[in-house]
């Protein structure tokens, strides 16, 4: 077994003697590349962001930014990262950086103050810079322009690359400015060029210390197998729940098994009568690879934590957490996805409206992975998410509520509604959907089924809200959706 590396800004470096459960964070830092900082520890500030090379989606490579404090550095072994650092350009005589682009913009157009949050905010700029299919738009009446309070600007630039970023002092209006005043890479740009070429291929890693074991296996049998041989090891695939764990709970793990890479769980296959999901794929990749194709889940994935999280976080991980409050399981429950579960025992199929058995606890066996998620073809073409929480964009949920409806001639022929914070478990409303199928779409009927699903579940009182609120929001939910199909349409 080759000696665990890191390429950092063109220069690999050994990971040791980094114990197993270092983060990205403090690998960097400790070597002296102080640009990545510590805002929050647990993915919610983005003041850490860096750059990795991943597998592409419209080019064989993408400039991915994600959260450093999350990622143990174990887990990017041969991998290549950029940091605020490597984005400048320096030549062998010694003269003074040239800045990247974005570097520029970010000084010239005030968009740094304390500066604290700055290096973060130019990585996650930097990897929407370098994004493939960006590109601008010349006409102010396509609604993309700032003018317009689009959140896309008039070279392409998508605002919420930077959700997951947060600035304490300058405000957003002067980074704004520079996200929408950078241009096009050049053609000589290393990191534009970068992305003709593959990235670096997963390689197997067993990085043991005393304190512990990072293992990453090279095939979904080699998995199954350590995970008979280590039933008690932590499995991980975008960090971005065990992260937080380590991080600011001071979780250890004696070993942990990193699955991300894993090909078998990466596939993803659309076809006449289901679409199957590897639960390895992060969102991020999901999302631009399907395309719009399930629109349920395209509504869902804006809403989904920060595009930081997204580029970490895969369906396997949310679904593997159990949390009742997770995003993806409503959508997928109305959905009638189904899990493809693997172990020692072979393969199974398990829907997922019988998958979860309790709080954090599921049918799936010691040993057994969540391969990929399965979602049935044709979907229902009456879809909606509906996420209320405290703020709009990188929030947890007090209240998740996901329709898939079936309207024909006016009447409801299938209905099937996913809830999540409002049990110890995500659930299918399943009283409401009875209560509401077979019987005509209109204003009385549905009026009936919303007081029903303001029943469903076992609401709580916390801090994100009260169960007297989580009810109200569930028939309000319904009557949102009822609304919103029968708005007239503009002449």
């Amino acid at each position: 077994m080759v000696a665990a590396r890191i390429t950092v800004n063109g220069k690999e470096t050994p990971i040791s003697p980094a114990a197993p459960h270092t983060t990205v964070l403090d690998f960097l830092r400790e070597r002296g590349l102080t640009g990545t900082k510590e805002g929050c520890a647990e993915g919610e500030c983005g003041a850490c962001s860096v750059l990795v090379a991943r597998p592409g989606v419209k080019k064989p490579t993408d400039w991915v930014a994600v959260n450093a404090c999350l990622v143990p550095v174990a887990a990017l072994d041969g991998q290549e990262v950029v940091t605020s650092e490597g984005l400048a350009t320096a030549d062998a005589s010694g003269a003074p950086a040239v800045l990247h682009p974005v570097q520029e913009e970010m000084a010239v157009r005030g968009g740094s103050q304390c500066g604290y949050c700055t290096p973060g905010f130019i990585c996650s700029m930097a990897s929407e810079y370098y994004r493939p299919d960006r590109c601008a738009h010349t006409d102010p009446a396509d609604g993309t322009g700032p003018a317009g309070g689009s959140e896309h600007g008039p070279n392409g630039f998508d605002l919420h690359a930077l959700s997951g970023n947060l600035c304490r002092c300058t405000g957003y209006r002067p980074i704004r400015d520079a996200a929408f005043a950078v241009g096009m890479p050049a053609e000589d740009d290393p990191l534009a060029r970068r992305r003709e070429q593959s990235p670096p291929e997963p390689v197997a890693t067993a990085y043991v210390r005393d304190d512990g074991a990072f293992l990453r296996p090279g095939t979904l049998a080699d998995a199954v197998r350590l995970l008979r041989e280590r039933p008690g090891a932590t499995v991980v695939a975008g960090s971005t729940d065990w992260g937080v764990e380590v991080n600011i709970r001071s979780r250890r793990a004696d070993c942990v098994i990193a699955v991300d890479r894993l090909p078998e769980l990466r596939e993803l296959h659309v076809g006449s009568d289901r679409i199957d999901i590897g639960a390895a794929l992060t969102l991020t990749e999901i999302e631009r690879r399907l395309d719009g194709e399930v629109p349920l889940l395209a509504e869902l994935f804006p809403q989904f934590a920060s595009r930081l999280i997204r580029n970490s976080a895969t369906l396997g991980g949310n679904l593997g957490t159990g949390s009742p409050i997770g995003d993806s399981p409503p959508v997928l429950l109305a959905l009638e996805a189904s899990l493809v579960l693997t172990g020692a025992d072979g393969e199974r199929e398990v829907p997922l409206a019988d998958y979860f058995t309790g709080y954090r606890q599921s049918v799936r066996r010691p040993g057994e992975l969540i391969r990929a998620v399965r979602i049935p073809r044709p979907l229902s073409p009456v879809t909606a998410f509906h996420k209320i929480a405290k703020r709009r964009f990188d929030d947890i949920s007090s209240v998740a509520v996901a329709f898939a409806l079936d309207i024909e001639d006016g009447t409801v022929r299938t209905a099937r509604i996913g809830l999540g914070g409002v049990a110890a478990t995500p659930i299918r409303a399943l009283a409401t959907e009875a209560a509401l199928e077979g019987v005509p779409w209109t204003a009385e009927s549905v009026g009936a089924a919303a007081r029903v699903l303001s029943a469903e579940g076992t609401p709580m009182d916390d801090h994100r809200a009260s169960a007297g609120y989580r009810s109200a929001m569930l028939g309000q939910s319904l009557l949102k959706l009822y609304a919103r199909t029968t708005e007239a349409v503009p002449s």
